[in-house]
């Protein structure tokens, strides 16, 4: 059986940030992510939009004034990955290593 998006991502957070006391389970889909939720920072989201870039092939620009928002939570990350794997926008291409 092929994992959900939601699911894949919650797997993602926690192997890309070696999150060693949370298991992909127990990340809520609609939790905050940052500060109050899973206690992500700065430095978590940019390894975040990289592991998310490498994995799915879409990109955040660092200065998109809508990071919080795609950031927010599984939901918005997963809403973020389907519309641009659909090309419903701009994705970014990665860069070569």
């Amino acid at each position: 059986m092929q994992q959900s998006l939601e699911d894949q991502l919650k797997h993602l957070i926690v192997d890309a940030l070696a999150l060693e006391d949370v298991e992909p389970g127990e990340i809520q889909t609609e939790a905050p992510l940052f500060v109050e939720g899973l206690g992500l920072d700065s430095i978590d989201a940019l390894e975040l939009a990289l592991a998310i870039q490498e994995k799915f092939g879409v990109a955040t620009s660092p200065d998109d004034e809508r990071n919080r928002e795609i950031f927010f939570s599984v939901k918005t990350l997963a809403e973020f990955v389907r519309a641009h794997q659909a090309g419903g926008g701009p994705a970014v291409a990665a860069e070569p290593a």
